[in-house]
């Protein structure tokens, strides 16, 4: 029998006083125990303080199970960033249950298979969003349960529902004691990506990851106790990057926004003392584009957050000439969001402006609870030399990268080859250690910070009778960051508008994923028949200089 010689593992086990396996709803717990009466959510003139959002998500967590959802069951939603939203991001993990909150910008088709690939067993789905939930679900043969949320501060939809959310609240106990994971490897959310080669995949996040991330997002934001979060970013978004978490660690208020509109980001700004806010470099831009009525009156530090698309320099300069501080964040569904910051050094603030925004547009050094960050060889995993010049695919590893892709053990594996999960993204690494993204070896479009697939648009328009050949490529795009460029070689002797094959995609998928610019002709190929992207790249973005 061999003895253990080890002094530091003699009679020092695990038990039940010194170990608790890590989960974000404790932040939501003891939020509710240390501040019960600061205010938690605001949703128009409705507000409520953290010892009734913390009733509420009980009673949520106690109606699921009543209903017979138990551990590893998904629970979905369909919702704009509404304090519902938010409590699900707690009262659904407290059940055990998994949420899988749905782009709402998805068609029914999109949103038919997440809901069967998921299992889902209970449907959220506000108002707003009825006609297309309705949609999708003729077309799952496996009905889950459908809630209804009736926002009064909405107009319009209709409820689809056995019964609305506030009722469904009714069947639960305020008073429900609910448990930490067993495991702090159990999954907690369910986030599907905008699927880059044909269906969307399903990327699992585990307990200990989104606890750490949200801390994370403390840390590389020097988050203050108290802070007023406006939610610009939405929330089906990698869980809003993990904020609702980062919010209930901080104690904070989450503020709602229903729509991304300026004038409502500026009120709310003015009226809530908005401190924090993340977004797309598409919403900076369009606040740096509003009227400078609509801009002044705001006497307190805003502090911003954005990643997407590779945000241009000079929206970044307009935003901290507005006096708001921007971070750069880098991240993808599979890394909880924002796993990369552009950490700021005191010693660049001597550095005029043009070049500060320089600094900060480059997506940075990996974030606090990030482990493992490098730019190597996709094929060897070599790392490429720091000479900013060298260019290699992003390279990450540690506690804030998923579990997995749901029911997708290839492509899961396809992703932690080598022990390193391959972001896909390629960039270089520059002497100081910051990474900046040079392409994207997928062929993602980000648009409005939001992922399109042009293999999904391709696959739309070789169906059309009068398409020959289509490849569709990112094309750059100063409101946007970028928008869908499709070229197109026709049939033989057949005609085509740029309109009508806009319109042909519209009629088959969410409008915002149509081109935006259709170019005919040729398709440039290698000598084995493969279509050449990188010139076509080129072209699409030369294409408003000739």
């Amino acid at each position: 029998m061999t003895q253990n010689n080890n002094i530091f593992e003699q009679s020092l086990d695990q038990n039940a006083a010194n170990y608790a396996a890590l989960s974000p709803i404790s932040f939501l717990e003891r939020s509710a125990f240390v501040y019960p009466h600061k205010t938690a959510t605001v949703n128009g003139n409705i507000r409520k303080n953290w010892a009734e959002v913390y009733d509420r998500c009980r009673q949520l967590a106690s109606a699921l199970n009543k209903r017979g959802i138990t551990k590893g069951q998904t629970v979905s939603i369909i919702a704009p960033n509404i304090s519902e939203h938010f409590e699900a991001h707690f009262g659904i993990p407290m059940s055990g249950a998994v949420l899988n909150s749905i782009n709402t910008r998805l068609d029914a088709e999109a949103i038919s298979f997440i809901l069967q690939h998921a299992e889902t067993k209970v449907l959220l789905v506000d108002r707003e969003f009825s006609e297309v939930a309705e949609k999708a679900l003729k077309m799952v043969p496996n009905k889950p349960l459908i809630i209804d949320i009736d926002d009064p501060n909405y107009v319009g939809g209709h409820l689809i529902g056995e019964l609305t959310y506030d009722a469904f609240l009714e069947e639960g106990d305020a008073d429900y004691t609910w448990s930490v994971p067993d495991n702090e490897w159990d999954a907690i959310s369910l986030n599907y990506t905008s699927g880059t080669t044909g269906d969307p995949k399903g990327v699992v996040y585990h307990y200990r990851g989104a606890y750490l991330n949200a801390v994370s997002n403390v840390m590389s934001w020097n988050m203050v106790n108290h802070p007023v979060y406006l939610w610009t970013l939405p929330m089906f978004h990698c869980n809003g990057w993990c904020f609702p978490w980062t919010i209930a660690a901080t104690s904070g208020t989450s503020v709602s926004l229903r729509q991304v509109r300026p004038e409502l980001i500026y009120d709310l700004i003015k009226t809530e003392k908005v401190g924090y806010f993340c977004g797309a470099p598409i919403v900076l831009n369009m606040l740096n584009s509003a009227s400078q009525e609509l801009k002044a009156g705001i006497n307190h530090e805003v502090k911003v957050m954005t990643a997407g698309a590779a945000p241009p320099a000079a929206v970044i300069q307009g935003m901290e000439e507005m006096g708001f501080k921007v971070t750069h964040v880098y991240g993808l569904t599979e890394t909880y969001g924002p796993s990369v910051v552009c950490a700021w050094h005191d010693k660049w603030d001597d550095e005029n402006e043009a070049q500060k925004a320089k600094l900060k547009s480059r997506q940075g050094v990996r974030a606090p609870m990030l482990d493992e960050l490098m730019i190597a060889d996709p094929s060897t995993l070599i790392p490429v030399p720091k000479d900013g010049k060298s260019i290699g695919e992003i390279f990450m590893r540690g506690n804030l990268i998923m579990k997995g892709y749901l029911k997708n053990t290839s492509t899961t594996n396809a992703a932690f080859k080598g022990g390193w999960f391959h972001s896909g993204d390629l960039a270089v690494w520059h002497e100081d250690g910051y990474i900046e993204i040079k392409d994207r070896s997928k062929d993602v479009i980000i648009s409005g910070g939001e992922n399109i697939s042009s293999i999904e648009i391709e696959d739309i328009l070789y169906r059309h009778p009068k398409i020959q050949e289509a490849a569709v490529v990112a094309k750059h795009d100063d409101k946007w960051g970028e928008t869908p460029c499709a070229f197109i070689t026709l049939a033989p002797d057949a005609e085509l508008t740029e309109q009508e094959v806009i319109n042909s995609c519209k009629d088959n998928m969410a409008n915002f994923k149509a081109p935006k610019t259709v170019i005919f002709g040729e398709l440039p190929k290698t000598s084995t028949g493969k279509i050449q992207k990188f010139v076509l790249r080129e072209q699409a973005n030369d294409a408003d200089r000739l």
